[in-house]
């Protein structure tokens, strides 16, 4: 066989091996590309550390991710398809399954400990009152709910506030120009609402232990089709926690930027976001008498979204968590 004849022989193979390598993914991880939302809370900001430090593709995870500014348009838009993952509180799944949209929770990220917060003006001193007053909140989501815990404890209702729909952002923001009487708002933007002269956090998730726990929650259609896909997720998870553990300076120069405030303003997060272990993750998902069970904290704010009209009708609870993802981690740990 003629020279060129030849090279040219072997250079078509060779560029037929690379388009079958990069058809089958190229680097042996034929896993699809999984979009995943997050927005701004402490308690997810560590898929920025995954992604900034190589981790996802560290876990075998091919994943395309995806910021927020507005923690309402993720939930959206796990709820239209336009992600196949979201990072959500269990009030908010709770009422997207509600609403029809079919989905799962996999992990538990963090429980809310003081980072979500009813942040009052000057002359505020209780809940009682707030009666008259005007609040500004997101409709819907997370800080509506926590609002309305700390509302029906006073024995008052939505009905006895006034209440200014904006998103959290801007909701910070018109506390802190004084526009409106309170806000209910979650890290960061705590740091923007308490920079009103005189405002101070009037109650938060502190005083309602396992009320507001945060997750990884995916599509179903992504469990039954990708389950592996899911489980990269999962691990890249534990992998960042482990990373972070190991360099704790660098995860905090991440994790401050990515929140957009200095690094001494994020400390000042650590006590109100607990990040679940792996441990605590298996054991939050088993059955329970008390809201460190998610089973039991599901059906106890499934009634109270039912009772406040958040939402219309029940929802098959025994289908909203899949903990096989995170007892594979455990097992593949030991």
């Amino acid at each position: 066989m003629p020279l060129r004849l030849r090279t040219l022989l072997v250079a078509l193979i060779a560029a037929s091996l690379a388009l079958l390598a990069v058809a089958c993914g190229g680097d042996g991880n034929d896993r699809p590309t999984v979009r995943l939302g997050y927005s701004a809370w402490p308690g997810w900001f560590p898929w920025y550390i995954a992604e900034e430090e190589g981790l996802f593709e560290q876990a075998g995870a091919n994943v395309d991710l995806v910021y927020f500014e507005g923690y309402l348009d993720s939930i959206n838009a796990l709820a239209a398809g336009q992600l196949d993952a979201n990072s959500q509180t269990l009030n908010d799944t709770i009422a997207s399954v509600a609403a029809g949209s079919d989905q799962v929770i996999v992990l538990v990220n963090d429980n809310s400990t003081g980072n979500d917060a009813i942040i009052v003006a000057e002359g505020i001193n209780s809940v009682a009152d707030l009666k008259g007053r005007r609040i500004a909140l997101e409709v819907g989501v997370v800080d509506h709910y926590l609002l309305l815990l700390g509302l029906a404890e006073a024995g008052l209702s939505a009905d006895d506030v006034g209440i200014v729909n904006l998103e959290t952002g801007a909701a910070a923001a018109a506390f802190a120009a004084g526009q409106v009487d309170a806000v209910a708002v979650f890290a960061p933007f705590t740091t923007q609402a308490l920079s009103r002269p005189g405002s101070k956090v009037l109650f938060d998730s502190a005083d309602f232990p396992g009320a507001i726990s945060d997750h990884l929650v995916v599509s179903h259609k992504l469990v039954e089709e990708h389950p592996e896909a899911v489980q990269g997720l999962v691990d890249a998870w534990f992998l960042t926690l482990e990373w972070m553990a190991a360099n704790p300076d660098r995860a905090l120069e991440l994790l401050a930027r990515r929140a957009g405030v200095s690094g001494e303003e994020y400390r000042a997060y650590e006590a109100g976001t607990t990040i679940f272990t792996l441990e605590q993750n298996l054991a939050a998902f088993q059955p329970g008498n008390d809201l460190t069970s998610l089973p039991f904290a599901a059906a106890r704010i499934q009634q109270f979204l039912l009772e406040t009209g958040l939402i219309e009708k029940e929802v098959d609870l025994s289908r909203l968590f899949d903990d096989r993802f995170v007892r594979a981690r455990a097992g593949g740990a030991e």
